[in-house]
């Protein structure tokens, strides 16, 4: 058990070492930092201050150090006002001490600041875009897991069947449609064409502004078309999945066995194959999971809903380089979190897995 915890993460780490090294040099080789944080028609001295304030004119090698060291939660820092800081632990708190000429912080990583939003902290803006996303995806998964079971059970149960063929045919279906085609098209149809039936809104947030512009109120029917929307996928992935195992189950002697002791169909569905198709299903609900922090990037803003995957698609409209960024840094984190925490569970659900 200890191996495998240090196993998992030293591999987190380099994982998240080589996405932060990735998009560092991604972003800072296809423009000038400067000129995006300003007007386009800013003077050449306005850059220059810039670039000496933010350490933009050196070397590439020396501002990636410092990016690694204000994500580093243990990081250090110069005292000298006049030397290049992102981080400052007056404006960003965390534990300090003095060491000299230097102090070392033992803080959050620090994301640093907005290019276009007056240098509101990228960390706030993930604060409060993240958890709409996260509400999303868990709808979206609690669907997938609902429908993918109940469908992939009637599917491998009835084999061969009218039933089973065309739950085949719609669950490929569902895995070859891009999600923001689906997105369109259930936007369109359930909230403009139907609208007056479904009273769904194509677009909005979990959270919407009364007319009076005083309270938010929770709008929980603008959660049911991107969370459907976004199910479509892992549904389809489930139900196959399920199928698969549903149907190498019920051939097997100990499904016999039960069957011989007088339990019906649903008993013996229920009680031992089932729990025998869980695993592949909880890989894959878990790597769903986590692409959908990512994917749901299209199908928010389509929907407008305010998570960080519209955050994301605003920032690049904008070249807020440091959002895009920092929110690719949190989605890479999470990703790995929850494979880790899978990990785990596979030793959990099935004792016989080797953890190494």
């Amino acid at each position: 058990m200890i191996r495998l915890l240090f196993e998992k993460g030293f591999s987190g780490f380099f994982t998240l070492l080589s996405v932060a090294t990735l998009i560092f040099f991604l972003f800072n080789v296809i423009g000038d930092p400067a000129q995006m944080m300003v007007d386009q028609n800013a003077s050449a001295e306005q850059i220059q201050i810039i670039n000496k304030k933010y350490g933009f004119d050196l070397p590439l090698v020396n501002q990636f150090g410092y990016y690694l060291n204000d994500l580093a939660p243990i990081s250090i820092h110069s005292s000298n006002p006049t030397n290049i800081s992102y981080y400052s632990k007056e404006k960003y708190g965390g534990f300090s001490f003095s060491i000299g000429t230097a102090f070392i912080a033992l803080k959050l990583p620090y994301l640093r600041t907005s290019y276009q939003r007056q240098g509101k902290k990228v960390t706030t803006i993930i604060y409060e875009t993240l958890p709409n996303t996260i509400v999303l995806a868990l709808s979206s998964i609690g669907i997938a897991i609902f429908f993918g079971m109940i469908l992939g059970v009637l599917s491998g149960f009835f084999k061969g069947s009218v039933l089973d063929k065309s739950l085949v045919f719609l669950s490929t279906l569902g895995m070859s449609v891009p999600s923001f085609f689906s997105a369109i098209l259930f936007s369109w149809i359930f909230g403009h064409l139907l609208h007056e039936f479904t009273s769904l809104n194509m677009t909005g947030g979990l959270f919407t502004l009364d007319d009076y512009g005083e309270a938010f109120h929770l709008q929980l029917k603008n959660l049911l078309l991107p969370a459907l929307v976004l199910g479509i996928r892992p549904i389809a992935v489930i139900v196959q999945l399920v199928r698969s195992g549903i149907i190498d189950v019920m051939s097997q002697e100990y499904i016999k066995t039960a069957y011989a002791k007088g339990l019906n169909p649903f008993q013996t569905v229920y009680r031992h194959a089932i729990k025998n198709t869980l695993n592949p299903v909880i890989a894959a609900v878990s790597g769903w999971f986590a692409s959908m922090l990512a994917g749901a990037v299209f199908v928010e803003y389509i929907f407008g809903w305010r998570g960080i995957g519209k955050e994301i698609v605003n920032a690049l409209n904008t070249l807020d380089i440091p959002v895009v960024m920092g929110a690719v840094l949190v989605i890479a984190t999470l990703f790995v979190i929850i494979n880790f925490i899978v990990d785990f569970l596979y030793l959990y659900i099935d004792p016989k897995a080797k953890p190494f």
